[in-house]
Order: structure tokens, then sequence, then C-alpha cells
């Protein structure tokens, strides 16, 4: 195998590896989107149960004032992921513009090697 190849079949491979990783970022922050939804319904539920939303009222749900904690750290975390998403399609964009020289440079070597044979051919 030519050196050049190897090149390209690394380069390709960090591609689909960094679009991997922004797959896995993206299906996190669905879900962390998606359970603070449900806790978002949960907190309303319990509030409307109790008939108090007022936060620092002393009857206000305990379970209530959990899940807000809880959607709050997940808010958080999802910020979070968001930036390291952010910074993930900044590196993927970067990778898949080495794999694009690698491969025009694999792509011009075959065609110098390429017009090379064919000279000693026909000289």
């Amino acid at each position: 195998m030519k050196p050049r190849e190897n090149l390209v079949r690394l380069k390709l491979f960090q591609v689909n590896e960094k679009r991997r990783r922004l797959a896995q970022l993206d299906a996190m922050i669905a879900e962390f989107d998606r359970m603070a939804g449900e806790l978002d319904a949960q907190i309303i539920s319990e509030e409307t149960k109790a008939g108090i939303t007022d936060l620092n009222h002393f009857a206000y749900p305990t379970f209530a004032k959990a899940a807000r904690l809880r959607r709050d750290n997940l808010r958080t975390s999802q910020t979070e992921l968001v930036q390291q998403r952010e910074s993930a399609q900044s590196e993927l964009t970067e990778a898949e513009a080495e794999l694009a020289k690698a491969e025009a440079l694999e792509s011009r070597d075959g065609k110098g090697r390429e017009n090379g044979s064919n000279r000693a051919m026909t000289g």
C-alpha cells in the first residue's frame, strides 16, 4: 500500500470518527431536551395539585423543587453539550478539509505515475 493511500485512509477514519461524535452529541442534546420537557410537565402537575406556584411558599411541593433542580441541571448540561457540539463541528470541518487535501495529493500522484508510465511506453 502506498503512503498516500494510508494518509487518505487515516484522514477518512478521522472524519468518520468526528461525524460519529457529532451524532452522539446531537442525540444527547435531544435526550436532555426530552427529559427536561418531561420534568417541566411533572412540575406543572405538582404545582396544579398543590395549588401553589410560588417557590418560596412554605408548602411548595418538595417533589416540584427537586424536579426543578434536576431540570436546571439538565439545561446546564445541555448548554455545555451545545458548546462541545460547536467545537466538534469545527473539528469536523477541519478534518474534512485535511481529507480533501490528502485525496487531492493522492489523485495528483496517481496521475503523475500514469503519465510517467505512458511516456516510457511511447518514448
